[in-house]
């Protein structure tokens, strides 16, 4: 075969060399963009927390929060009802619970008249502790004293069998919170007054407390005269 004349060859060496370098600058342009997208990062795996994050946990709920430390509806063995152990649910309207009927008619009273009253702000007042016998009170000081760690520290919060307002009728535990924060505002009107800071459930009678106002709290029961006899 006979060989074209080099002026024939020329011009399709021309074409064929910008044919070339035209196609490496496109695939290079496509490697970037490649190089590019696989590098960064999406949108859910930039969402996604990373170790640190991921160990953090939440607020804890109010229902994770610990209990009041007063020791209320704690009982043992033969302990019951007839004792003043007070199942949940129980108002001052409950007559037939030995925990309702023992307390002193005047607190009684003044305790349901506040209770009818409280109903008009869809408040209703429930019994945690009223009257204690002497076991259970003797039982409660017992679990006080194991759980503070001392008769010293128990002070503060249950009283012993010789000086319980409990016992006597004179004392009655109230909640929920809705019930303490509604009594703290009116009780005096009704002769209810807080007794100690540290517990805001625990109300006694103070008959002079409507013209005179309720008397000032004690910080906690070992501040309390009556609990020194």
């Amino acid at each position: 075969m006979t060989r074209p004349p080099p002026s024939a060859r020329t011009p399709a060496l021309r074409f064929r060399k910008p044919l070339v370098v035209g196609l490496v600058a496109v695939l290079a342009a496509i490697v970037v963009v490649l190089g590019h997208a696989l590098l960064k990062p999406s949108s859910d795996s930039a969402a996604t927390p990373g170790p640190d994050s991921s160990t953090l946990l939440p607020a804890p709920s109010l229902s994770d929060r610990p209990p009041s430390p007063a020791p209320h509806r704690e009982s043992r063995g033969a302990l019951d009802e007839a004792d003043g152990v007070v199942p949940d649910g129980v108002t001052v309207l409950d007559d037939e619970l030995p925990a309702v009927a023992n307390l002193d008619a005047e607190l009684l009273d003044a305790l349901r008249r506040a209770a009818k009253d409280a109903t008009g702000d869809r408040v209703t007042f429930t019994v945690n502790s009223g009257w204690r016998s002497a076991a259970y009170q003797e039982e409660l000081l017992r679990k006080a004293v194991a759980q503070y760690g001392s008769e010293a520290e128990a002070a503060r919060w249950v009283a012993t069998v010789t000086t319980s307002p409990h016992m006597s009728g004179d004392a009655v535990d109230i909640g929920p919170d809705r019930a303490t924060d509604w009594l703290s505002e009116h009780g005096a009107a009704y002769g209810l007054c807080r007794i100690y800071r540290n517990e805001p459930w625990h109300f006694e009678l103070r008959t002079d407390a409507p013209d005179r106002g309720c008397p000032r709290m004690y910080a906690d029961p070992t501040q309390d005269p009556r609990m020194r006899q």
